[in-house]
């Protein structure tokens, strides 16, 4: 096998050629390596690399019934495997080793992966671009220029660029579906309590977030799906498992016409660019074509009180995991220690009042229940997964001169003000993904799938949003879509050519 047929597989047909004894698990991983070599320089998409371990490793046995039986992996950096560093990007953490494998992680270990490393974030994986003071941006593989989005920006940077075929992702308010959406990925962001991550970890941003990974086809996903999805006892949200096969769903044909809805407005008001407009209209022509009804609507969910509601809980969040490490590291932590977003994520959570932070939950419900009617009436709703392509590196980072006045004036305003303040200091970064906080908030399944290529040939995806516990036919659809001319993939990134 060389390095063109490598780039080209996914994680399945890797698998099943190890299986098929083709290939040995170390070639796999020596030709992993060889790729991280040559792009990564350009993409700081892999953080920490554990070639000397993974090698050495290579030679252990590998079982038939492992699903992904020798394929490399990597992991983002928030997933915790033992003896690994585990900084959540954060200077703070920068010497932090994991003691244990997360329980998420291990259920890699027992698919038969073969842990590379770790990926690029942002700090505290805060934002949808990958652009942190400790590692430095991440970039995208279709432009250099360009970043791979956040925070799974790194995983997304790896697997576009046929580092892996797959890469651990987690997703808080679209971190699955932006990457993907910025780099011809597939990015599936399960229902709440699909895959819970363990031990130690319950309520990741209070259900808000979630692990999963990202791909390039469709079926390592589904086969991903099997692998991770589980009840744990201790886990604080917990869904029934889906009792057949997601591999098995895939090729089953839809028993019903669908009934799809669909939407290119912001949801809080912000422009949406021709080219995300485009991809969506484009895919529910097409569907429509396909003998599916159509029907432009959206729920009743005011939107841009939703993300006033989300910012309290990151506000809330973040005062809880600064007072923590606090204790931790045995002193105080000032604007030194943290980049902009943690800090002003922190001052403001220190004033967030039981009440509110409650208030805030509550409009969460509220949107379940009113996401959960609007699926009486509709299979799925379509949006974009992105109202933009990709960002330029460094154009959504604060300016240092900038970022000390917003502290500035974070230290001198009333609690209403702060929150105001956090709306402001994330909304260029919301204008370009404002669709895809919703699932996070209500709980359902959602994906992005690269259905459209722009102009100035970067990639940009659509959301598709089902009701809970709707994963199978989510990737039924998306399998429906990746067989159609629509698709875009990664092909087109010069990574390939």
């Amino acid at each position: 096998m060389d390095i063109q047929e490598f780039i080209k597989m996914d994680g399945t047909e890797m698998a099943e050629k190890v299986h098929r004894k083709e290939v040995k698990p170390s070639e796999l991983l020596e030709l992993s390596f060889v790729q991280l070599e040559k792009v990564n320089p350009d993409l700081n998409a892999v953080i920490y690399s554990r070639k000397e371990k993974a090698l050495s490793e290579a030679d252990r046995f590998f079982s038939a019934a492992q699903p992904f039986a020798g394929v490399p992996v990597l992991l983002k950096e928030t997933q915790r495997l033992a003896g690994e560093k585990s900084t959540s990007g954060s200077r703070i953490l920068q010497d932090n080793v994991a003691k244990e494998d997360a329980n998420f992680v291990s259920e890699f270990r027992n698919a038969g992966f073969q842990f590379i490393g770790h990926t690029n974030i942002p700090e505290f994986a805060l934002k949808n671009i990958t652009e942190s003071a400790l590692h430095g941006p991440a970039r995208n593989p279709w432009n250099l220029q360009h970043s791979p989005g956040g925070s799974s920006g790194g995983s997304a940077a790896a697997v576009a660029a046929g580092i892996v075929p797959i890469a651990g992702a987690s997703d808080g308010g679209g971190s699955i579906r932006i990457p993907a959406s910025f780099t011809g990925l597939f990015g599936l962001k399960p229902t709440r309590g699909r895959t819970p991550v363990g031990p130690g970890v319950g309520r990741q941003w209070q259900g808000a977030a979630i692990d999963f990974v990202l791909t390039r086809s469709v079926r390592d996903s589904a086969v991903m799906l099997d692998v991770l999805q589980t009840v744990q006892p201790e886990a604080a949200f917990q869904t029934p498992l889906y009792p057949q096969k997601y591999k098995d769903a895939l090729e089953k044909p839809f028993d019903k016409k669908l009934r799809i809805a669909f939407s290119t407005a912001s949801p809080v008001g912000t422009p949406v660019s021709p080219e995300a407009k485009q991809a969506v209209l484009q895919t529910v022509k097409w569907l429509e074509s396909e003998g599916h009804i159509v029907e432009e609507q959206t729920p009743d969910i005011d939107g841009i009180q939703l993300m006033q509601n989300y910012y309290v809980m990151n506000a809330g969040e973040m005062a809880s995991v600064m007072s923590q490490l606090e204790k931790t590291q045995d002193r105080g932590l000032t604007e030194l220690d943290m980049e902009l977003e943690a800090w002003m994520l922190y001052q403001a959570g220190k004033h967030v009042s039981a009440a509110e932070y409650a208030l805030s939950l509550a409009s969460w419900d509220y949107a379940a229940a009113q996401a959960a009617i609007f699926h009486e009436t509709f299979d799925f709703y379509i949006t974009p997964a992105t109202a933009f392509s990709a960002p330029m590196v460094g154009e959504l980072t604060v300016a240092e001169k900038e970022a000390r006045i917003m502290r500035e004036e974070m230290l001198q305003a009333e609690p209403t003000k702060q929150q105001e303040l956090i709306y402001d200091m994330f909304l260029p970064s919301l204008t370009y993904s404002p669709y895809t906080q919703l699932a996070n908030l209500t709980g359902q399944p959602a994906m992005s799938v690269p259905v459209h290529l722009t102009e100035s040939g970067l990639p940009l995806g659509v959301q598709v949003m089902a009701g809970k516990g709707e994963e199978h036919r989510l990737l039924q659809l998306a399998r429906f879509l990746e067989n159609s001319s629509l698709w875009v993939g990664v092909k087109h990134n010069h990574y390939y050519k």
